[in-house]
């Protein structure tokens, strides 16, 4: 199930659409759909529209202080910052978007939580055999944080498996101060809630650029740009999906 999560957004995201259109442009003689195809293409790569965009999809609230954040019966931080990739007996990690743990960290230390809770995640073609939640939590013990503290949940592919996971780690109907990107947080948080937590939601990893002055360099096409507009849509779906998905449990 995993693999047609993955695979089949990909038909629906804008890289795909233009080669499509632009393929029938070509096979038909229609230089406008080519035209158009290109057009879009360089919009949704440019600083100003994906910017924009990942905004609304990140929501209007910012990165709050750790002070401002109420204590809990547990800090839960959700997989997907980290690849960790296994060459002999050597064990490599790429950091992906390490807000997310640094964040958890920050927050047990200010003492909001006596539970420190990461994630399994991995993916059914990593042959890595540690999980995510495994190798933070080796850092986390780096950091000076006791390892009866912290737990680390099963296995995990998706979001949904994570909060089923963790409501099968710690008893449901208790609070919990959710990290994670803030782009996922809207459908984090509520996949959580319907496993019966009551969430704190602690947003980090904020993509879009903030306010500035707007220059030539924003309508300049680039691939970081296509990339953000893409996961944006690709999280646009997600939401729906499991908008869809929830109301029929």
């Amino acid at each position: 199930m995993i693999y047609l999560h993955k695979i089949l957004p990909t038909f629906v995201l804008p890289i795909m659409l233009v080669i499509i259109v632009i393929l029938i442009g070509l096979i038909k003689n229609k230089k406008k759909l080519i035209y158009i195809a290109i057009g879009v293409l360089y919009i949704i790569s440019t600083p100003i529209f994906s910017n924009n965009f990942f905004k609304l999809v990140e929501g209007s609230e910012y990165r709050k202080p750790i002070s401002a954040i109420d204590s809990a019966d547990a800090i839960v931080v959700l997989s997907g910052m980290l690849e960790i990739n296994e060459v002999g007996d050597s064990t490599y990690i790429e950091w992906g978007d390490p807000d997310r743990f640094f964040g958890g960290i920050a927050l047990f230390k200010a003492g909001k939580a006596q539970k420190l809770v990461f994630t399994g995640g991995k993916m059914p073609w990593n042959k890595a055999k540690k999980t995510e939640g495994e190798v933070l939590k080796e850092y986390a013990i780096s950091s000076g944080i006791s390892s009866e503290k912290i737990f680390v949940t099963k296995d995990v592919e998706n979001t949904a498996d994570e909060a089923e996971a963790v409501r099968e780690l710690i008893s449901p109907r208790k609070k919990i101060i959710l990290v994670t990107s803030a782009y996922h947080m809207y459908r984090a948080q509520r996949l959580f809630e319907k496993q019966g937590f009551e969430v704190i939601s602690y947003r980090v990893d904020y993509k879009a650029a903030g306010n500035s002055t707007l220059t030539v360099m924003d309508f300049l096409p680039s691939a970081g740009n296509l990339e953000l507009t893409e996961t944006g849509i690709r999280e646009l779906l997600g939401r729906i999906f499991y908008l869809i998905k929830l109301q029929h449990i």
